[in-house]
């Protein structure tokens, strides 16, 4: 399910919400402390709310965003006088699950907070530390545009021209997957947001209070429970209940797929050239260039080639991309599957890293002669003298047991009731290499194929690992978290016709 709407749409909605909720505040409650502070209150609440909804919705994807920030921020800040910092990520990155459902409930909460006026004081400075945390991340991701390939953020000397390919974070993740912005517009949105922050930080004995202190207490701790297990019922338990992202039901991935591959090879092209001495721009179009590219001299002029925007926007469906063991690419095969087929998705195996001990062999040579020195019969010759056992420990994963249990008890006995239908099953795999893959299939007694494909990818097709995924003719029909996966029985009388 993706909506139309923009971030001036959202101002605009959430502006009007304020409004409402403060001719509540003013008509209902009648607290009337200051009509500004009470707006902006109203209008903040409900603005953190509805970011930190739209995230509950998908607290994965929240999740994934936050590695993306980590990994940045640990090749940043590595190789500079702060590496002592640069440890603390990938411990982040480790627990960013935990770390994205405690910011979305925070974030809920604190709106929460400020519509009811519950601890003005700390839901100020709450909201001041959310919104600087916001903005320092988006401020920090916008500037990466000025950092070429190879550069150090910290090495402000060799920037250079704005290029939004240089930036590792392109999405700042604040709405989920529900609306999409460029970090330089979220950072101009948490600089806005910012003036209410100082606002609070000094004017907090003028923020209204409604409802008694228990009601307040009552409400914040209530939602704070609520929420956390609505969080958890959206990964834990079952994949989201709203699905923003491509890959939704009654999406048809195969006629999507083709639709941005048209509309990307049919954008044109423009050819840019800076004049080297003034920056003095120049496009031309594709016929254009043609017949005035030799008055622009290489020795004068830096050019390069810029496609325009798409009319069909790009998505993760574009990128969709699966391989067998071959190297051959059978993304259109899958979907070009006439009838039904079940995809089993595995962003990632379940094993842990280990050591096993090997016997390795060690041969020993003896050298020996033939024929006479410095005559054309003269050879040398080699035989084995020894060969002898020692033992060496290489790297090695070890399979989890639950994990494998997954597939014996649930996952096979479901792909084996649809092979007998008809149905093609296979499963794609992400994060593996080929040996590995082959060592699970073996290990669980798959009776399907496992493919390879980029496990961020997988990630975004389904929440759940393994996630269940009913395709027929390229379009999806259902999708399933591997706990919520009813019996082939069930599946087939509503689904398979």
């Amino acid at each position: 399910m993706i909506l139309a709407i923009t971030i001036t749409k959202l101002f605009l909605i959430v502006g009007g919400l304020g409004i409402l909720a403060t001719g509540l505040t003013y008509g209902v409650f009648n607290e009337r402390k200051n009509l500004a502070v009470s707006y902006l209150q109203n209008f903040s609440g409900a603005f953190f709310i509805f970011s930190g909804v739209v995230k509950a919705m998908d607290p994965l994807g929240t999740a994934y965003k936050m590695v993306d920030y980590f990994t940045e921020f640990y090749d940043v800040f590595s190789n500079t006088w702060m590496s002592f910092i640069a440890p603390l990520f990938p411990l982040l990155s480790d627990y960013s699950v935990g770390f994205s459902v405690f910011m979305i409930v925070l974030e809920i909460v604190l709106g929460l907070m400020l519509i009811i006026g519950s601890n003005n004081r700390l839901s100020s400075w709450l909201f001041f530390g959310m919104v600087a945390f916001f903005t320092f991340l988006t401020g920090f991701t916008s500037l990466t545009g000025y950092v070429p390939e190879g550069v150090n953020f910290f090495s402000f000397s060799e920037w250079g021209e704005f290029n939004k390919n240089n930036m590792k974070v392109t999405d700042c993740g604040c709405f989920g997957d529900f609306l999409k912005l460029e970090p330089f517009t979220s950072f101009r949105k948490d600089l806005f947001l910012l003036i209410p922050a100082f606002v609070f930080l000094f004017r907090s004995k003028d923020m209204h209070t409604i409802f008694t202190p228990k009601v307040r207490t009552g409400m914040v701790v209530g939602s704070t429970v609520l929420l956390t297990l609505y969080c958890f019922s959206n990964y834990v338990w079952d994949i989201p209940s709203v699905d923003f992202r491509p890959f939704a039901e009654e999406v048809n991935v195969r006629e999507k797929k083709a639709l941005e591959e048209k509309s990307m090879s049919e954008a044109p092209v423009n050819y840019v050239y800076t004049n080297i001495e003034n920056g003095e721009v120049t496009k031309l179009s594709m016929e254009e260039y043609m017949k005035q590219y030799k008055n622009f001299p290489k020795d004068k002029f830096k050019m390069e080639q810029v496609q325009e925007e798409p009319e069909i926007a790009r998505t993760k469906i574009s990128e969709f991309a699966v391989e067998d063991f071959n190297g051959n690419e059978i993304s259109e095969e899958l979907l070009g599957e006439k009838g039904y087929s079940l995809m089993y998705v595995c962003y990632t195996l379940g094993y842990t890293d280990g050591e096993k001990t090997v016997m390795v062999g060690d041969t020993s040579w003896l050298v020996d002669t033939v024929g006479t020195p410095g005559t054309a019969d003269f050879q040398l010759t080699k035989k084995v003298d020894e060969i002898t056992q020692r033992e060496e420990k290489v790297k090695d994963y070890i399979f989890k047991t639950d994990y494998k249990n997954l597939f014996t008890d649930i996952v096979n006995p479901f792909a084996e009731a649809a092979q007998k239908t008809g149905v093609r099953v296979y499963a794609i795999a992400g994060k593996a290499g080929e040996e590995t893959i082959k060592d699970f299939a073996e290990e669980i007694k798959a009776t399907y194929p496992i493919y390879m494909a980029d496990d961020i990818l997988l990630k975004t097709i389904v929440r759940s690992n393994p996630g269940i995924v009913l395709l027929k003719d390229g379009k999806i029909l259902k999708k399933w978290h591997y706990k919520k996966l009813p019996s082939f029985d069930e599946v087939k009388a509503e689904f398979i016709k």
